[in-house]
């Protein structure tokens, strides 16, 4: 069926291979489709113009950690750009591969989008889903703001800032914080090209 074709290869593991200084040499058909666009469009530009701001920080240190022969291989979660100003999250994985001198020549990126429902169907269009608490936590989560943080920031304890995060995982029917950005970029909820995103007010009680 063509419509099982095409839900197949959007959560199809995409592949591409990085210069040790992380721009694009070269890619699978797979990898330029998650991130909308061509192998031409893409060659050359660093991973990091492809992935959200909210990506963990962590991400720089695994390549670090790779690029140092400290470790061959890491798997981190990521939200990634898709064209326009969509996002979806999914499984970045990196695997060093060595030259002949034992210095890293190249490294191998694996992309997995999570196997979600469709787009479209993260929140009816233009409903007022969430109270002016619930945005500010939904704009702390896209900023990779940590629970702690956002207690301190808004005043609550991690168990309130807990108690909302898992109350929007519901409402958006998402599996994880990454997924809930991601549903809630597609759904218009959360502003494009401007940082830190805000909450739409339309989507505001």
């Amino acid at each position: 069926m063509p419509g099982q074709a095409a839900a197949a290869s959007r959560h199809a593991t995409g592949m591409a291979t990085l210069a040790p200084d992380l721009h694009v040499i070269a890619g699978d058909e797979d990898f330029f489709r998650h991130f909308g666009a061509s192998s031409a469009e893409l060659c050359g530009r660093s991973l990091f113009d492809l992935l959200h701001p909210s990506t963990p920080s962590v991400l720089r240190e695994h390549f670090s950690r790779l690029h140092d022969g400290r470790r061959t291989r890491f798997t981190e979660r990521v939200l990634g750009y898709r064209s326009r100003g969509r996002v979806f999250s999914g499984k970045l994985t990196g695997t060093a591969i060595q030259g002949k001198s034992d210095r890293l020549s190249a490294i191998v990126v694996m992309v997995k989008p999570d196997d979600e429902r469709p787009e479209e169907d993260a929140a009816p269009a233009h409903q007022k889903l969430l109270s002016p608490l619930e945005a500010r936590i939904l704009e702390g989560v896209a900023t990779g703001a940590s629970t702690v943080q956002m207690a301190a920031k808004l005043y609550l304890s991690r168990q309130g800032v807990e108690y909302h995060v898992g109350s929007m995982l519901r409402k958006m029917k998402a599996p994880n914080r990454a997924a809930l950005v991601s549903r809630a970029y597609a759904a218009g909820m959360l502003t494009v090209g401007t940082w830190p995103a805000q909450v739409r007010p339309e989507f505001i009680k």
